[in-house]
């Protein structure tokens, strides 16, 4: 128990933001969501609860488009629960998959969706169906604790760990640092799982690392295998780039200070890269990660949540003062930085095969949504991606695997099996023709689920890209990659920040325009315009993309070419965000 823990222990917590008391004041995360998950007279839970059940994996929402008809009708918002896994690495076992196929089509909306940290969540679960949900899940060994809340989250891992030995071994730490930063309260499986209740004792015992006081904010752990960088490794609080030497891994560079939340118009909040700080072993990662959560846990802000992530303890302390501080709490010193290099952030889709001979197929899912499109749909007609999916794993043993680009990778196929994969992929209208800006795109789910979504993202996206993809082939850059993101509110879920042309939401149909990210992943971009409407979005950008496509030199990226040609400057890091 550290100093600082043991102050605000016996501290008047009114002096902090609510959530600290309420954490406190928890019971190790049960609070009261005991009898809130029996009161059937309401979709909700209460307001103190509705805090909780993020650090069990889910969040309260309800269907925006709808409040205004219920309220008419006197009837409360239609709520349900947004429910996010826990899957270290994004794999699961094609057996695992068909259950997540049925608990979506059970207990949500029958759709999934694969999120830019590389797991699955549900939207649409109402609370009668969660702990049947959370069950059902929990019999084949996946569950959703941590995967939202003032904890560890889901930690990253290269995209398909069956790509070679050591993508498999880098997907292996992933899950053992994952267990070792699970918070060990016991309340997720009494409250819905039915497990009974033993109790413990004091905080080393029942949390040994959180304590009942958890941490200031969310942190997020991520894993990269250079030259790929397909997690963007720089936005994590934690990041760990593997360093390898006569075909082995020998250890890591470490990272840290990621983090994309923003708020429009406080200057004070920004996105911010991870400083590389130094380099470990292999046999030290768990413990650096472990001892990097710590300091954050002692020296976080607990007074303002807008200003709780790593990102500011390492601007209040400094980098070299954070990095003397976690030395100290490891008491050993890192060792120098060694040389790594990234060249992109993009996913390998379609066929490709594995150092083990096994084949693997990198399907391309537009901005995540797993579902089955109606004949009609104007985008996406006739593609049936979750009965295909379905089909693919009944086909074959195997694994599905997720990406932090929102694809989805058909994992350990055998020879024999690829020619019916490829029949499935197209009876189900699976496979998509589409263009390299549209593989590098992202958007977040926004409205008409997050309640923090004050523009479209997921549902415009698709349109938007249709008219930047005619500007691209007009331009004769049909076939050229740039990394493309788009977010209904600053709060950064899809890493606008990091895109070569960033759009982040500021009103219903009206977006912030940011420009300069790189490629590879290592450079934060600045906003260019601000709530600007698809008229100007298209004005602003279609000279800009032809004078891309006349005057680029040999290699060179969009983000690279904006900058050398002084559209706009080079962001040199979170505090320098907001500088024109």
């Amino acid at each position: 128990m550290t100093d600082i823990i043991a102050k605000l222990r016996d501290e008047d917590l009114t002096t902090y933001a609510a959530n600290e008391k309420l954490k406190v004041d928890s019971d190790y995360l049960r609070g009261q969501l005991m009898e809130d998950m029996a009161d059937i007279a309401t979709g909700a839970v209460s307001d103190g609860d509705l805090q909780l059940t993020k650090f069990h994996g889910f969040y309260l929402q309800d269907d925006r488009d709808l409040r205004s008809e219920r309220r008419q009708q006197k009837l409360e918002p239609l709520y349900s629960f947004m429910v996010r896994l826990r899957i270290p690495g994004g794999r699961l076992s094609t057996a695992q998959w068909l259950v997540m196929d049925r608990v979506a089509t059970d207990y949500a909306n029958d759709t999934l969706r694969v999120t830019t940290r590389q797991t699955l969540q549900y939207h649409g679960v109402f609370k009668r169906n969660l702990r049947a949900h959370l069950k059902t899940i929990n019999d084949v060994m996946v569950d959703t604790i941590a995967a939202c809340g003032d904890v560890n989250r889901n930690v990253t891992s290269t995209a398909n760990p069956h790509r070679s030995r050591l993508h498999l071994e880098l997907f292996k730490l992933a899950a053992k640092i994952s267990d070792h930063l699970l918070p060990h309260t016991r309340a997720y499986h009494e409250i819905f799982l039915g497990e009974e209740r033993v109790y413990g004792g004091p905080d080393e015992v029942v949390e040994p690392l959180y304590t009942k006081h958890y941490l200031p904010r969310k942190f997020k752990i991520g894993l990269a295998l250079p030259p790929d960088n397909e997690i963007d490794i720089h936005t994590n609080d934690i990041g760990f780039i593997a360093i390898v030497e006569g075909g082995e891994i020998v250890g890591f560079n470490v990272t840290v200070g990621g983090g994309m939340g923003s708020t429009h118009g406080e200057p004070d909040t920004y996105p911010r890269i991870s400083d590389v700080i130094g380099y470990v072993p292999v046999d030290k990662a768990v413990d650096v990660a472990e001892k990097i959560m710590l300091v954050q846990r002692d020296n976080g802000n607990r007074k303002s949540r807008k200003h709780a992530r790593v990102k500011y303890t390492v601007d209040t302390m400094g980098i070299e003062g954070f990095k003397a501080e976690l030395e100290n709490y490891l008491g050993y010193a890192l060792e120098p930085t060694r040389d790594h290099r990234f060249e992109t952030t993009g996913d390998l889709l379609g066929w490709y095969q594995g150092e083990d001979g096994l084949w693997h197929y990198g399907l391309f899912v537009e901005n995540g949504r797993i579902k089955d499109y109606p004949e009609d749909s104007p985008i996406h007609a006739g593609m049936k991606l979750k009965s295909g999916l379905k089909a693919i794993a009944e086909s074959f043993d195997g694994d599905i695997v997720m990406s932090c680009n929102q694809n989805v990778i058909i994992s350990n196929v055998p020879e024999a099996a690829k020619a019916g994969i490829d029949e499935l992929l197209d009876k189900f209208n699976m496979v998509k023709s589409v263009t390299p800006l549209r593989q590098h795109s992202i958007a977040c789910v926004a409205l008409p689920t997050c309640g923090l979504a004050m523009a479209e993202s997921e549902r415009y996206l698709p349109t938007l890209l249709d008219k930047l993809d005619a500007v691209m082939r007009d331009a004769g850059l049909e076939q050229d990659p740039i990394v493309l993101r788009m977010t209904g509110c600053p709060n950064g879920c899809g890493r606008p920040f990091m895109a070569e042309i960033g759009f982040v939401g500021k009103a219903i149909g009206r977006y912030n325009l940011y420009l300069g990210g790189n490629f590879t992943g290592t450079r934060l971009n600045k906003m260019y315009r601000e709530n600007i409407d698809e008229k100007t979005i298209l004005e602003e950008l279609t000279p800009m993309i032809h004078r891309y496509g006349r005057e680029r030199e040999p290699g060179e990226c969009f983000g690279d070419f904006v900058i050398r040609a002084g559209i706009i400057k080079a962001t040199v890091n979170g505090l320098d965000f907001h500088a024109q």
